[in-house]
């Protein structure tokens, strides 16, 4: 049987974003309306999995370790657990190209394929169009998260994930 799936981009979407990287707990922030959003998603039957881009790995200012660490107090943080990560630990201007890095939508793909996902009951939330690329890219619909008014091709366009779960969830 076919699942339904949200895949969530991680940062600017569960925890608060900042340019120079999520890695360490004392930057750890989970937005306001996240852990109720997860929960709903959830209890709808949704499974929840993240498709993270993260090329500070590559570039060498943090590891592995680092990344699921973040995923452990995200789940911690929201009392929700997240059926998986996948993350891009790569960056074509410090080690290689990888297909997995968004904008492309290998990660979704590897996932759907891995949970036996059917794509037309499932959505792809992020903060940035490389998230509504790779989700359009796997043939979902979209949901980005940005201020009223940010030029999108996502199918819908909101301020935070609890008014995307309603979206999703109406």
């Amino acid at each position: 049987m076919k699942k339904k799936c949200i895949f969530l981009d991680r940062d600017g979407v569960l925890n608060v974003d900042r340019v120079d990287y999520v890695y360490r707990m004392e930057d750890f922030i989970i937005p306001k309306g996240v852990p109720e959003a997860l929960i709903a998603l959830k209890e709808a039957g949704y499974l929840l999995v993240v498709i993270t881009n993260q090329s500070g790995i590559a570039k060498g200012i943090y590891t592995r370790e680092d990344v699921y660490m973040i995923h452990r107090a995200i789940q911690g943080g929201t009392g929700v657990e997240l059926d998986d990560i996948y993350f891009c630990p790569y960056h074509e201007k410090f080690d290689s190209n990888s297909l997995t890095r968004k904008p492309g939508s290998l990660m979704i793909e590897k996932a759907a394929a891995k949970y036996n996902v059917d794509m037309d009951a499932s959505w792809m939330v992020g903060d940035h169009e490389r998230d509504i690329t790779a989700g359009t890219g796997a043939g979902l619909r979209t949901i980005r998260l940005a201020p009223a008014g940010t030029e999108t091709k996502a199918t819908y366009l909101v301020n935070d994930l609890l008014a995307a779960s309603e979206i999703i969830l109406a």
